[in-house]
């Protein structure tokens, strides 16, 4: 073999987050997974000889000629780029480690085998770099083609309800970033009692934390408030973990401080960062997790709200500063809100320096609830352009918004009036 072309199995390592590869996988798009490695330096000898097929019928693949179907081919591609079973739909490959996987990933274990959360985590991981815009379709076609199925087998245990119910939720987040908020709700609402046949308490708790933060964002911070009390309740019966809660009181808090609830609001975000503070989690393997950098967010918009921008301003650095490497969407959100705080505080320059950053941050990210909040920043920022710095601003604002909306044209909901939103 040449050394001059990459080792496939190593481009693919590199690969295992990106979105193109999950969907081309999940799609068995076998042509498409060709034409990334070999753009990626991998010769197409050495693709057609790992694979055991004649350069033309490689090509042909590549092309659109023609597509993968025996599963023969599927296991020997999978086996010589070492892709993992579950995103082509195997069986776990013998080259996969069992040897110190945790107990719920090993293939011997009772249904849901490992599959289903090792793709969720590579779905999760995708979904904070790229947005879950153009995850969705993946998360549901691993829905319908390999959850779905098992779900009507008698020799199913509660953990694959519990698999539906996580891989259920997941695909609510990424409707809701795709700006499809009904869509989301159903999901949600299909999830919870799925979550509640498992039997699992904190996932049940963690999906109606899901939903308060969407009946939220969509204007109903009284059904937020209940939500949250839901989830908390859930969490109460089931074992306790101190981030399950801190969340459901932090969502909690952001509904009250919506409803100018302002004393309870405070109370709840207080109560929020001593669960927090309380310990060390117990394993979950189904719960996103709720960290440090997750609160500090959520406590500068409780803060704006609650009118303490001053507390606001310094909870919003710190998220900026948290989120600064592995987390694309969170740290645009992030940077979002701190300019939101500075421009209440009329902290223009710092406000128009920091909004600066922003239009750098991952200005192909796949999610339109990034855009609608740089919307409503923009109308913020609107009311102080007599300020010359704030009306350059917005000049590049509205150039860097053209260009992102046509990369987002695919995802962006359209209008009552039948044109993109």
């Amino acid at each position: 073999m040449s050394r001059h072309s990459p080792d496939p199995r190593v481009i693919v390592s590199g690969l295992l987050g990106d979105e193109r590869l999950l969907r081309a996988l999940a799609e068995r798009d076998m042509g498409t997974v060709f034409r990334m490695l070999n753009h990626r330096g991998v010769s197409t000898r050495r693709l057609a000889a790992a694979v055991d097929i004649t350069q033309g019928r490689l090509y042909d693949y590549m092309n659109g000629k023609s597509r993968v179907e025996k599963l023969a081919l599927f296991e020997q591609i999978a086996d010589a780029f070492h892709i993992p079973g579950h995103l082509l739909g195997l069986a776990r490959r013998a080259w996969e480690p069992t040897a110190g996987v945790p107990e719920h990933q090993r293939a011997d274990r009772s249904p849901p085998d490992g599959d289903d959360l090792v793709a969720m985590d590579h779905f999760r991981d995708a979904d904070r770099q790229t947005g879950g815009g153009r995850l969705y379709g993946a998360v549901v076609r691993h829905l319908s083609d390999r959850v779905a199925p098992r779900l009507v087998d008698m020799a199913s245990g509660p953990q694959m309800f519990a698999a539906a119910a996580a891989l259920t939720e997941m695909a609510g987040w990424m409707a809701h970033d795709s700006g499809q908020d009904d869509l989301a709700e159903r999901h949600f609402a299909r999830a919870l009692p799925l979550a509640r046949a498992s039997g699992d308490l904190p996932l049940a708790a963690h999906v109606a934390a899901s939903s308060s933060h969407l009946v939220l964002q969509t204007g109903d911070p009284a059904a937020a408030v209940e939500w949250a009390r839901t989830g908390l309740e859930l969490a109460a019966q089931g074992p306790r973990i101190p981030a399950l809660i801190a969340r459901l009181r932090t969502m909690r808090a952001r509904a009250l401080a919506a409803a100018e609830q302002y004393t309870p609001a405070a109370h709840a975000l207080e109560a929020a960062r001593r669960d927090l503070d309380s310990g060390v989690d117990a394993e979950h393997p189904w719960l996103s997790p709720f960290d440090a950098a997750a609160l500090a967010s959520e406590s500068a918009l409780i803060l704006r709200d609650l009118k303490r921008l001053g507390e606001a301003l310094h909870h919003a650095e710190q998220a900026v500063a948290l989120r600064e490497t592995g987390r694309a969407r969170s740290l645009a959100l992030s940077r979002i809100s701190l300019v939101d705080i500075q421009v209440r505080r009329r902290e223009l320059d710092a406000a128009v320096h920091a909004a600066h950053a922003l239009l750098s941050t991952t200005p192909t990210l796949g999610s339109v609830r990034v855009v609608q909040q740089l919307d409503a920043l923009r109308g913020l920022l609107e009311q102080h352009k007599a300020y010359r710095p704030v009306s350059e601003y917005l000049v590049r604002f509205d150039d860097a918004r053209r260009a992102r909306m046509l990369l987002l044209a695919d995802l962006i909901p359209p209008s009552p009036g039948g044109t993109p939103a």
